[in-house]
């Protein structure tokens, strides 16, 4: 009975803990957002489980698993924090003004399925820790203002089924290895320095990117 007690009690401390260090991830992405719609009015640092804010889902466990915040009128900056999301699966962010860089600690959230980043504002280079994401199908980071060469390190995500980086200033040549040999042009179009795969092998990799 009394270890019975004990585990009871060990588990939730450990869901604690847990939804707390999750809730402060959450919060310091709160605190670079203006939000002139109030889509994150119950984002309440008070509330230590995150699971009760609007556009947070969790699991059984308390860990979050989906942020749905596309198309809210959001501006701001992505914030490293988010990387402590360990158990997040879906990271929808899409139809903002989000400024700034995408953050390498994406990087960190293994259990990823969809990054939808596009239509914002986003600048900087794509990180190359984002093809640690293994479990990641789809990649969606068009419509942005990025630059820089497409990281080779992504055609090794081998369980991608959508990548778009259109409409960005992406440059260098176009991976053709790897999960990459499956997708369409289309993935690539409107980057103006991005040179085709028609061209690998005769034009450098790091040609035109500086």
């Amino acid at each position: 009975m009394a270890l019975s007690v004990l585990f009871f009690l060990f588990c939730a401390i450990f869901s604690f803990v847990n939804a707390n260090t999750e809730g402060d991830a959450l919060y310091a992405l709160r605190r670079t957002l203006h939000d002139p719609a109030n889509v994150l009015q119950s984002w309440d640092p008070t509330l230590v489980n995150p699971c009760t804010w609007f556009h947070v889902t969790c699991n059984n466990d308390n860990r979050v698993t989906r942020l749905d915040l596309g198309n809210a009128r959001l501006i701001g900056t992505l914030v490293p924090e988010l990387g402590r999301l360990e158990s997040l699966q879906y990271l929808e962010l899409y139809k903002n003004n989000l400024v700034g860089e995408i953050p390498k600690e994406l990087g960190h959230l293994r259990n990823l399925i969809s990054l939808d980043l596009y239509q914002n504002n986003l600048t900087g280079s794509i990180p190359p820790s984002l093809s640690k994401l293994q479990s990641l199908r789809f990649l969606r980071l068009s419509g942005n203002k990025l630059t820089g060469k497409i990281p080779k390190e992504l055609t090794q995500l081998g369980n991608l089924k959508s990548l778009d980086l259109s409409h960005n200033n992406l440059c260098g040549t176009i991976p053709t290895s790897g999960s990459f040999s499956k997708l369409s042009l289309k993935s690539f179009e409107n980057n103006p320095r991005l040179q085709g795969p028609e061209l690998m092998g005769s034009v450098g990799y790091d040609m035109g990117c500086n």
